[in-house]
């Protein structure tokens, strides 16, 4: 498709989402799990046994037993999967197939109960009988993945079926990756392969804050062209970018976000050489289509790093686990240390 193969909170930046048609009435009971409260003290549980997690909400969430029938959002499907738990169920923000943050993922015997944002099939969802549902939480917006402003009503009594858990997305995918983690300690996951990823994960973080040093002036801006729109991401809402900033490249900040959706600042092709980066990083959720969209603007010949050929791809909002931060950090790493700091000069 010409915008975005995945149309989610920060793939369309000029508005967060369409408003979508109904779904049929969800019309089984629903199963609620157990209660939550206000303080929690470290997760702990044992497969089969009693078991609690503090979400990224502030609450805990507590059950006699494990919980085993999970249905997730598709990203914390993936990020339980790499640490061994399997969900029964699935919910997508767009074909998962085409999904870059889902690349390489075996859902086999995991029932598909939406692969459009905002829609999702909560009466196919009842008769998995799931005990938890796993999503990011955005503090933002005050809610989990899919349940969000613009959703179907019909998709929101997701969270009658059982209580809606997960980290919380903030200023470092490492915190959500963590988060993750922890959840799946609590679900009965092997704490020594986690433990071996996030090993694997630091070497390739050092590698990164390596490379930077040896260019500290080196400049990158995060972009996402579409439509008629140049949009610039924002640090701030795009944890990537906040460790890359932390870890040593300077990821410029926009001057002036959209006041509605202050993940980008929206700018008009005709000013889309305001800023003047090093490199550039493109969304790569819509790649090719975000290359192509800026090349076929007179304005890219003033944009220096395009020039230049100084660009690469972001992994935009879709990280969620220590094997895929490691592959993307190596990428980032092997360009980095080509760049020139220069280039925008």
């Amino acid at each position: 498709m010409s915008l975005p193969l995945i149309v989610d909170r920060k793939t369309t930046p000029m508005r967060r989402r369409t408003v979508l048609s109904s779904l049929t009435a969800l019309t089984a009971a629903a199963l609620v799990l157990a209660g939550c409260g206000a303080d929690a003290k470290d997760d702990a549980s044992s497969a089969g046994g009693a078991w609690s997690y503090t979400a990224g909400d502030g609450k805990t969430y507590t059950a006699d037993k494990t919980p085993t029938r999970i249905i997730a959002h598709a990203y914390a499907a993936k990020a339980l999967m790499e640490f061994g738990i399997k969900p029964v169920g699935i919910y997508a923000d767009g074909k998962v197939a085409e999904d870059v943050g889902l690349q390489g993922v075996d859902f086999t015997g995991i029932e598909i109960l939406g692969e459009e944002w905002g829609k999702i099939d909560a009466e196919k969802a009842v008769t998995l009988a799931p005990d938890l549902i796993v999503a990011d939480w955005w503090p933002a917006e005050g809610v989990y993945s899919g349940q969000e402003e613009g959703v179907e009503d019909s998709a929101k009594k997701l969270s009658e079926l059982a209580d809606v858990v997960g980290p919380a997305q903030g200023d470092s995918i490492v915190g959500v990756i963590e988060g993750y983690a922890t959840l799946a300690k609590s679900l009965g996951a092997d704490a020594a392969a986690i433990d071996s990823a996030k090993a694997t994960f630091d070497e390739a973080v050092a590698r990164f804050q390596a490379a930077t040093a040896a260019k500290p002036n080196l400049t990158a801006l995060a972009i996402s062209p579409y439509d008629d729109v140049y949009a610039v991401a924002v640090p701030k809402y795009a944890p990537e970018l906040l460790d890359f900033q932390k870890w040593g490249l300077k990821v410029i900040d926009p001057e002036t976000p959209d006041p509605e959706f202050p993940y980008w600042e929206s700018l008009s092709f005709e000013n889309a050489d305001k800023y003047q980066p090093d490199v550039l990083l493109f969304d790569d959720r819509n790649a090719p289509g975000g290359q192509e969209k800026l090349a076929s603007q007179p304005i890219a010949a003033n944009i220096k790093a395009y020039a230049a050929g100084a660009m690469t791809n972001w992994p935009a909002y879709w990280l969620h686990t220590y094997t895929d931060y490691t592959a993307q950090l190596d990428k980032l790493t092997t360009f980095i240390e080509s760049a020139d700091e220069n280039t925008g000069e």
